[in-house]
């Protein structure tokens, strides 16, 4: 994809690539560490990669061709891996990320209706309130270092618990936020008996992480008795997420959500709506930082606007341009693994049962042959007529399985990008290079401080 530039672009720092010969036991060292600095320069160069796992082949593809075909026409033949099933499980149950077969068409079909993009055009004004309490409270930090990360897990958390339950998460979000934190640095890194051993056959750390579950699903199913106590008038529009998901049937069956499901779809919405958000307009904020002149183009394009609306949302273009840039340099969801349920001819490569397929979209999104200048932040990339092949970019993932929150979670970056950077001025205090690494999601090594000032 060419894209033409007027000025040098900012290319943001990254971890230094593995040596393409890195032994099996090396990258196994790596991966606990930081999964994106296992790969070499050939990944970043060559369409499909073949090694080995083990007693199984495993593929990275590069090819969209290729990755349609796992993603799409054929995903069926394509489940989690034991180690994946592993990382996520203790947080998300059987939640529609990790469901299959039945269980996920049944849950898909259910919550489609809560997040088709006029359902989250109603969350907008939860959104909206939440953004005018974090630009007071940034207000009296003018001038003097922030901490903008902790400051967008805060303000993001805030909002899917308002769209959530209609209650704020004062009393309860550093509960939260300490079970993220808990699971993130103690047992959300893969061990080598994750990867290699059957999901029945417990790992010493699968053993933590029930008992983990165990106060994770009391925690949960507490905010829900909360929300519940507070009652739903008979023939009330609904008001919240949790309204809507209490409230959805399965349009075939009209079943609904058991108290367990609805645990773990709530569970799955709380994380994957506050966390990879955060993360996404923490990695934006950075990059604005480092390009004032991006900055000021995102700025100018509010024009000093109070956005309160789904059709304000979607006249920002060019900060829209930011983030989907921003999600292209730093995917939350920097790897999909997959194995393989039997054969298959992908891409002209023979997959056996039980190979593992790995599409990354780390790798894809900075793919020499598919980006011009792909590690440049360059915004206006996604402004021009020239579209990226829908499985070259995968902030989302793709398919049938593709986020079924995306809406809400574009929505929100568009919306607080565009009221942050219209308010606020934003610079680094810190000069320390935040480098990106991959445990769950694609996080910095630390958090800078910030300098911000008003406009």
């Amino acid at each position: 994809m060419n894209i033409a530039s007027v000025r040098r672009p900012v290319i943001p720092p990254t971890p230094p690539r593995a040596p393409d010969n890195l032994s099996f036991f090396g990258r196994l060292a790596v991966i606990r560490q930081n999964m994106i600095a296992t790969w070499g320069q050939r990944a970043y160069e060559e369409e499909i990669i073949q090694g080995r796992f083990f007693l199984h082949k495993s593929f990275i593809l590069n090819q969209p061709e290729a990755i349609r075909h796992v993603l799409l026409s054929n995903y069926q033949n394509y489940t989690r891996t034991p180690a994946g099933i592993r990382m996520l499980r203790p947080v998300l149950g059987e939640g529609l990320l990790l469901a299959e077969g039945h269980a996920w068409t049944f849950q898909r079909r259910t919550l489609s209706p809560a997040f088709t993009p006029r359902a989250t055009a109603n969350l907008v004004p939860h959104m909206t309130a939440v953004l005018d309490e974090t630009v007071a409270k940034l207000d009296a930090h003018t001038n003097e270092p922030v901490d903008l990360r902790e400051v967008m897990q805060r303000m993001t958390l805030e909002i899917a618990g308002r769209t959530m339950f209609s209650f704020g998460m004062d009393r309860h979000g550093p509960t939260l936020r300490n079970f993220v934190t808990e699971y993130g640095e103690r047992l959300a890194r893969a061990h080598f008996l994750d990867m290699v051993l059957p999901v029945s056959w417990p790992t010493p750390l699968d053993r933590a992480r029930a008992r983990f579950r165990k106060r994770w699903v009391e925690f949960v199913a507490m905010l829900i008795a909360e929300r519940r106590a507070t009652g739903k008038k008979d023939g009330a529009p609904p008001r919240d997420l949790f309204d809507l998901m209490d409230d959805a049937r399965d349009p075939e069956t009209g079943k609904g959500f058991s108290d367990e499901q609805l645990v773990d779809e709530v569970a799955t919405m709380i994380l994957a709506g506050h966390e990879t958000t955060a993360t996404a307009l923490f990695w934006a904020l950075y990059l604005l930082a480092l390009d004032p002149d991006t900055q000021e183009e995102v700025a100018s394009e509010t024009r000093g606007e109070h956005l309160d609306s789904m059709a304000d949302i979607d006249r920002q273009k060019f900060t829209r341009a930011v983030v989907d840039e921003t999600m292209r340099l730093y995917p939350s969801a920097f790897l999909i693994a997959r194995a393989a349920r039997d054969k298959d001819n992908v891409g002209g490569a023979q997959v056996s049962k039980g190979d593992i397929i790995m599409i990354a979209p780390w790798l894809l999104h900075r793919h020499e042959k598919l980006w011009d200048q792909p590690d440049a932040f360059i915004p206006k990339r996604f402004m021009s007529k020239e579209a990226p092949d829908r499985f070259a970019y995968l902030p989302f993932g793709a398919g049938p399985r593709v986020c079924i929150g995306a809406p809400f979670a574009q929505a929100e970056s568009v919306l607080a990008l565009a009221r942050l950077i219209g308010t606020f001025r934003v610079e680094l205090s810190d000069a320390t290079p935040v480098i990106p690494y991959g445990v769950v999601t694609t996080q910095p090594d630390h958090s800078p401080l910030f300098r911000i000032t008003r406009r």
